[in-house]
């Protein structure tokens, strides 16, 4: 691929564009007749008027920039998930790190083409992300619009819709980085797999779900090559959630959910060049996320705020073992556990414009193997605090400010500065309601 994506995009970008329009112009009765249809619950038609309706499509295209200034320190990663069997000798695997960090000056952030086709019957979203060095699919899946009974069927590669932020995009968050708890527990893109998922809304205040997916993640999901074992056939991970809203009042809402998941094969492994260490087992992991929102009523968002917190427990019960000259033999048994927490709040300080803050903590519990001999550690607690302040000129377009104080356990303390523009053009094709 080449080093600057967008050129290659830009005929398809410019083609599908054009596309949507003439296809929203000509079929913008029937789209707005249909939007979100499956929270409208009871609505019947004929068969032959579902199977015949004409397909509305939209695009969106999301551009980044992001310009990041690292004021003190070094970029690090928080004690006891570099991800390596032996994290203190150095043996942590490239995949499982910190590698997609920013680098001081200017960087082209997530920038992402979301294409949407829609029936009566299904929506079809493809997203494909356009890094610096890469272009990649990032969520692509067929969706029910029309089943009974608050019923929603998804196939395909999507985020997972556990807690909060891990199904939302970046230029859906609060602030410039992912939580730590969600990307170092799920991975650089969070919880992310190709499957199925299942929900149901007996109320549009209600919602239920599982997903039965693939298990070929980052993490939580991890699977290292080169172990004793093969890896099974999928799916290997399943999750559940539970969604509700409460109405408290006028211009008050309490969005609130719990979410659990279990791996059946997760394996790290770990060779020395005479032998080699490999940890296999399985993992599981239970959350909580909680998000309080107060509208003012006055202009653009003047006078609203929210305060949002997430927490994620994960175990992993592993048994270690060790190749030498072609043969494995069983060492210990061990059961890891880390967890993570995040608290933030924003606040329109006048029209368009909001400051926010956030508070996070990695590693409150962090038991993690350590190698040679092989045992059981506890590593400490690492801290990450940042404040940003964001105008909102135009609507799906921001300028934000951030600057977050690191505080990694076994690093020097961290100063970071950034700065980013991000805007929308088109529809938010794609995007979770």
């Amino acid at each position: 691929m080449p080093r600057h994506p967008f050129f290659a995009l830009m005929p398809l970008s410019a083609t599908v564009l054009m596309g949507a329009q003439s296809a929203m112009a000509a079929d913008h009765d029937h789209a707005a007749g249909h939007a979100h249809a499956h929270d409208a619950h009871g609505t019947h038609e004929p068969h032959e008027s579902r199977a015949s309706s004409p397909l509305a499509l939209s695009a969106a295209l999301t551009l980044e920039g992001i310009y990041q200034s690292r004021v003190s320190g070094a970029e690090a990663v928080p004690a006891g998930f570099a991800g390596g069997h032996d994290e203190a000798g150095g043996h942590a695997h490239d995949h499982a790190g910190h590698n997609h960090g920013l680098e001081d000056g200017f960087n082209l952030g997530h920038s992402e083409l979301a294409l949407r086709g829609e029936t009566a019957l299904f929506e079809g979203v493809a997203m494909v992300a356009l890094d610096e060095d890469d272009i990649h699919l990032e969520e692509a899946y067929l969706a029910t619009r029309a089943l009974p009974q608050g019923l929603r069927l998804k196939a395909g590669r999507f985020l997972s819709a556990i807690g909060h932020v891990n199904g939302r995009h970046p230029h859906e968050w609060n602030f410039v980085e992912r939580p730590l708890v969600n990307e170092y527990l799920f991975g650089d893109h969070g919880l992310r797999e190709e499957g199925v998922q299942l929900s149901w809304s007996p109320s549009p205040r209600t919602t239920l779900g599982t997903e039965w997916l693939q298990g070929d993640g980052q993490r939580f999901s991890r699977f290292d090559e080169g172990g004793r074992e093969e890896q099974d056939s999928g799916p290997r991970l399943v999750t559940v959630y539970a969604k509700q809203r409460a109405e408290l009042g006028e211009g008050q809402t309490l969005h609130y959910g719990a979410s659990a998941g279990i791996n059946r094969q997760y394996a790290r492994f770990d060779g020395h060049g005479d032998h080699a260490h490999s940890v296999e087992g399985d993992s599981w992991f239970a959350g909580l996320d909680a998000r309080y929102q107060h509208r003012s009523g006055r202009h653009a968002g003047q006078g609203d705020w929210s305060l949002g917190a997430e927490y994620f427990y994960t175990e992993r019960d592993l048994a270690e073992w060790v190749e030498h000259h072609h043969a494995w033999e069983r060492h210990d048994d061990f059961t890891e556990r880390q967890d993570g927490a995040y608290v933030e709040a924003i606040y329109g300080i006048a029209p368009q414009w909001e400051l926010g803050l956030r508070g996070e903590a990695l590693g409150l519990t962090n038991e993690i193997v350590h190698g040679h001999p092989s045992e059981l550690e506890k590593a400490d607690t690492s801290y990450r605090h940042s404040g940003q302040a964001t105008w909102r000129f135009r609507d799906h377009a921001f300028l934000r400010a951030q600057v977050s104080h690191e505080d990694f356990a076994g690093e020097d303390e961290s100063w970071v500065a950034m700065l980013q523009f991000n805007a929308t053009f088109g529809g938010h094709a794609g995007h979770a309601h």
